[in-house]
């Protein structure tokens, strides 16, 4: 009896903080938020302050970052990509604190990464804590929709027991908090990114294919800043992470984990929780699928059977019923494969 009382308070006290606070997740001017953090004119402005361009060219990237760092909250961008020949253009939007914790900085990103003319973009997921970067957790993904025509909106919700990703709204990844983890999740406050970037020696499969110049500037336009967070100076309290976890963006839903299900089934390119060569077989206490009901969709090397990159055209869905491709290589991963140190992609 006295253990269910304590629970009453303990649900009541917590009901009681987050009533008494909630997220602002509506954006703000980028001059409220943000300031340059390098690229110089390749930063340009929009009059109403309320949108950035970032541009690539010959001379240097661009890219801006919040003047706050932040102890979890949800974080969001609507960015329109560059168009036509953008294969080794990388265009991000990210938390970070490598500039505070150098040897062992937390990291939760999106990069979104460019292709040849007329193929399409791709976007990689990644989660580091504690300088766990030997250890990446890539996932990557083909997108429903031509990105490059007008802006989508890109986000992250960081609580302090799960990262979770959205496309549009919809979530395409859950990193859930498992004390196996350990350090490798992401805990310290961390700072909001967004820059645009030479990513020659990997982006593109690879890095077969790099930026061509010819094709400069690249511009990626974002819009809809959303800083939605606990800031690390005003102590991050316990009323702001109730607040945090108890928000809509954090809690999954039937209809959400739906949605990102029918989103990985027909998107997911790439998964490190599947690929048996990488990591010699060692699969990420986080990675959930008890049943092995995900493990038939995608070969030894982490790479989806079922859908597979193309020419632009971003169809809505692959076929459900398409028949799986024939393995690769009966021995192997392919040795033809360009590599991204140990990660083999594309």
């Amino acid at each position: 009896m006295a253990t269910g009382a304590a629970l009453m308070v303990v649900l009541s006290w917590a009901a009681g903080l987050a009533a008494a606070a909630s997220v602002d997740t509506s954006p703000v001017p980028f001059q409220a938020g943000y300031m340059p953090l390098f690229g110089g004119d390749n930063l340009v402005r929009s009059p109403g302050g309320r949108s950035v361009r970032l541009k690539l060219d010959r001379r240097t990237g661009s890219g801006f970052v919040s003047k706050s760092a932040y102890h979890h909250g949800y974080f969001s961008a609507s960015i329109k990509l560059p168009d036509d020949h953008t294969a080794g253009v990388v265009v991000a939007f990210y938390l970070s604190n490598a500039d505070v914790f150098p040897r062992n900085h937390d990291e939760v990103d999106f990069e979104l990464l460019g292709n040849r003319r007329g193929h399409e973009w791709r976007v990689q997921t990644n989660v580091y804590g504690n300088g766990s970067t030997s250890r990446g957790r890539e996932e990557r993904y083909l997108l429903p929709f031509d990105p490059t025509l007008r802006p989508h909106a890109y986000a992250v919700a960081w609580t302090p027991t799960a990262v979770v990703f959205y496309v549009d709204g919809t979530p395409i990844r859950e990193v859930v908090r498992v004390p196996a983890m350990g350090g490798d999740f992401p805990s310290k406050p961390m700072s909001v990114y967004a820059t645009i970037w030479d990513g020659s020696a990997w982006a593109t499969e690879g890095g077969r294919y790099k930026v061509d110049y010819a094709h400069a500037p690249f511009a990626a336009d974002f819009s809809q800043l959303v800083l939605g967070g606990c800031p690390a100076a005003a102590g991050g309290g316990a009323r702001c992470a109730v607040a945090v976890m108890t928000a809509e963006f954090a809690v999954m839903t039937p209809a959400k984990r739906a949605a990102m299900r029918r989103f990985r089934r027909r998107h997911l390119l790439y998964t490190v929780c599947h690929d048996r060569y990488r990591y010699n077989g060692t699969v990420f206490p986080e990675c959930d699928d008890a049943d092995g009901s995900e493990r038939d969709d995608f070969h030894r090397w982490g790479e989806s059977k079922r859908v597979s990159p193309g020419r632009r055209g971003y169809k809505q869905q692959q076929q459900e019923e398409e028949e799986p491709r024939a393995d690769k290589a009966a021995a192997g991963r392919p040795s033809t494969w360009p590599t991204i140190g140990t990660l083999r992609a594309d």
